[in-house]
């Protein structure tokens, strides 16, 4: 009768599992069973490779001492749970060291190994291989040059800090496994992580015992723990009161798993614009949408003209106003300095050429005048009568009438000058009666 065979748990997938739900968000690559050849011999082996030159704040809350403690980018980890470290694994863990150095072409300080071992290594096999405690409990490391990249971390004399508390749930002394259940870090882990770790506590312990020391043990895999995790997560929520549970976390962790519009369900418009400064509500705002609630009265009150003013181009305002109520007020000087000599005076041209006309026919009047004067000593009251005459004339035809006063031999040639263009400029035909009436009013 064939002998059953006892399932063997796939220890190292389960620290994998746990290493990659709390490394692989912080930037460092997790690889179970990574195989360093085509057919390489059974291993249980993590890689660990940092991205980073350094390792972070955060990545160093969650590695034990020995490896946060390493300079390498590259970590190979061989997980030992339910096997006592021997002289043979040390050695396959050091052909595991050389073999990736060379295949990844690596220099030496770029990759180191260490051994997890959950049972505490019996001391001579420690001596035999050159292995002594180092500066952190639980860590060693061998003085034989051939072993000085391969180190042991026995996980029960790890110290109680919670950096070390991961891996030491996986220590064979229960006391140690349950205080660093009690121990660890509760940071803000993912639902995964928080699930993961229940399931393991569960996993591992029964009644105060741990599993491997029970001989019908089933298999136990990574997916297990996750299963059994998210159900006795599911079950402490449901058992557990709303405000507990909401207790536990801050009011913004839970409000960001909410839409706005789901977070300001039942709230009053007061109850929430009262949180705020008037100038942040508004700045969620375009001013087109606040002035178009506003009439042009609403809107302009409160402010000065010029502060209206100052928006718009002048020629926007002034085009509003006709001519006389643009000059309103403004003196005459302040008026014309804005504009050149030149354009005033074409303005006027017109009217300064006919009063200059004037002025001259003032003149050319006065000088016939005073030549009748002087030849021919007319009195005041001919030269009156001949002064209603002359005013009516032209300029040109006044300098024609003073070479006459000037030339003419006697009064009469001049009177018969005078009368020759007046009947000219008659408006129409006259009889001879008319023209000789008009004829002795000129007579002098």
């Amino acid at each position: 009768m064939k002998q059953k065979t006892k399932p063997i748990t796939p220890w190292h997938r389960l620290l994998g599992k746990l290493f990659e739900l709390l490394l692989t968000p912080l930037g460092i690559t997790v690889t179970v069973d990574f195989k360093l050849m085509s057919d390489p011999p059974r291993g249980d082996i993590l890689l660990l490779r940092r991205e980073q030159p350094y390792w972070t704040a955060e990545q160093l809350a969650y590695l034990p001492d020995g490896i946060r403690n390493s300079q390498a980018s590259d970590i190979l980890v061989e997980f030992k749970y339910t096997e006592s470290l021997t002289g043979q694994m040390i050695a396959k863990v050091l052909s595991y060291d050389t073999l990736y150095r060379e295949i990844q072409e690596l220099p030496t300080e770029r990759v180191e190994s260490f051994i997890l071992c959950s049972k505490t290594p019996r001391p001579k096999l420690l001596k035999d291989y050159g292995y002594r405690p180092t500066e952190w409990a639980g860590v060693y490391q061998s003085g034989n040059i051939l072993l000085e990249h391969v180190k042991i971390l026995v996980l029960n004399d790890l110290s109680n800090d919670p950096h070390n508390a991961f891996v030491k749930c996986f220590a064979s002394r229960i006391e140690v496994v349950q205080l660093a259940f009690k121990v660890l870090d509760l940071g803000n882990w993912s639902r995964k992580l928080w699930g993961f770790l229940l399931g393991l506590q569960n996993s591992l312990i029964k009644k105060g015992v741990i599993m491997t020391r029970i001989k019908k043990i089933k298999e136990i895999t990574p997916e297990d723990v996750m299963d059994l995790g998210e159900r006795i997560f599911e079950a402490m929520l449901a058992s557990m009161p709303t405000k507990e549970v909401l207790s536990r976390y801050k009011a913004e962790e839970v409000l960001a798993q909410y839409k706005p519009e789901e977070r300001l369900l039942g709230l009053k418009s007061e109850e929430v614009l009262s949180r705020y400064k008037f100038e942040e509500v508004l700045s969620r705002y375009k001013p087109e949408e606040v002035l178009s609630r506003y009439n042009p009265e609403e809107r302009l009150f409160g402010l000065k003209s010029e502060e209206v003013l100052s928006r718009y181009k002048p020629e926007e305002v002034l085009s509003r106003y006709n001519p006389e109520e643009r000059l309103f007020g403004l003196k005459s000087e302040e008026v014309l300095s804005r504009y050149k000599p030149e354009e005033v005076l074409a303005r006027y041209k017109p009217e300064l050429e006919r009063r200059e006309e004037q002025a001259k026919c003032q003149t050319m009047l006065q000088q016939i005048e005073r030549t009748l004067r002087l030849r021919f000593r007319s009195d005041e009251a001919i030269l009156i009568q001949v002064r209603e005459h002359l005013a009516k004339l032209d300029l040109t035809t006044l300098e024609q009438l003073s070479e006459v006063a000037i030339l003419a031999s006697q009064l009469a040639d001049f009177e018969v000058k005078l009368q020759e263009i007046l009947n000219t400029r008659l408006p129409a035909p006259q009889t001879n009666e008319s023209v000789e009436t008009m004829a002795d009013n000129v007579v002098l």
